[in-house]
């Protein structure tokens, strides 16, 4: 499910601000990015999105600055490196007969004669900006997503509905195509015929052997308590995708059994119907976390 949030958090001298944005996909994938001086961080991120977060390519964007006295680097000074940058400037002066001194903001301009460095940070001083500032994104992340799943529940129970609605109608029809059956098959067997008798034995086990081939009661059954789990799984909250995933799959096993068993015109274009609105819900479904 596609997601966003963003938030920024002080204390302890550092501010941390944390960007969190995901797009579909199958199952959890998380990226950072963080201060390359801050990487330790990575473990503990994953740790704590991976108890809210569950589905999605989830994208983490973690950015910290020093406050206060944090701020302020550490200068040294090379001496050794200095004092051979005097010798080599007094032996230039003496060998070319060069005069002027060198003054000490000369002698600062020269390559590695200052450094400037910084205090490594402190993981247990860090961590409360920066895991502040995740849970407070993660709460808008989720909120975001939240609402969006909203709107693919209902989107995918009128699905389960027009899909229902093409149930009925199988189940009204089936029961008549062995009756409809029987007929053709009598009128075919006077045309061929004529005057001669036909075997009603015979017409009532062809009749019933074809009721047999075309009865779909069982798969219309097991496709309506599939379409009730969907339901249930869709209101019971918390991490869904995978399960609704399996239950997809059923619901195209029982369909593509219909549409095997009943060689009608008819009920053939009602399962091309339900398999379009399969398809559509097994698209919504990689939305959902």
């Amino acid at each position: 499910m596609t997601g966003f949030g963003r938030a920024e958090t002080e204390t302890d001298g550092y501010k941390a601000t944390v960007e969190i944005k995901s797009v579909n996909h199958r199952y959890l994938e998380l990226a950072f990015r963080t201060p390359r001086t801050f990487g330790f961080l990575e473990d503990r991120l994953k740790s704590l999105i991976s108890l809210c977060v569950s589905r999605g390519k989830t994208d983490v964007f973690v950015s910290v600055e020093e406050t206060g006295e944090l701020l302020c680097p550490a200068v040294t000074v090379n001496r050794s490196l200095a004092r051979e940058y005097l010798d080599a400037i007094g032996g230039l002066s003496g060998e070319f007969g060069l005069s002027g001194e060198i003054s000490a903001e000369i002698l600062s301009r020269f390559p590695d004669v200052f450094t400037v460095s910084r205090k490594p940070a402190d993981e247990e001083k860090v961590w409360p900006a920066v895991s502040g500032a995740v849970r407070l994104a993660l709460e808008k992340f989720l909120d975001m997503r939240e609402f969006e799943g909203e709107k693919l529940k209902a989107d995918i129970l009128s699905r389960c509905d027009a899909i229902l609605e093409k149930v009925e109608v199988i189940e009204a029809r089936s029961p008549q195509l062995a009756l409809e059956y029987r007929e053709k098959l009598e009128q075919r067997l006077r045309d061929l015929l004529g005057d001669v008798k036909v075997d009603e034995q015979r017409l009532i086990t062809e009749t019933a052997i074809m009721a047999d081939k075309t009865a779909v009661a069982e798969e219309t059954v097991r496709l309506r308590s599939h379409i009730a789990q969907m339901g249930a799984i869709l209101f019971s909250g918390g991490a869904v995708g995978r399960k609704l995933d399996f239950l997809v799959q059923e619901f195209n096993r029982e369909t593509n059994t219909i549409g095997s068993k009943i060689q009608n015109l008819e009920i053939s274009g009602l399962v091309i119907d339900i398999k379009a609105e399969i398809e559509k819900i097994r698209e919504q479904i990689q939305n959902i976390e």
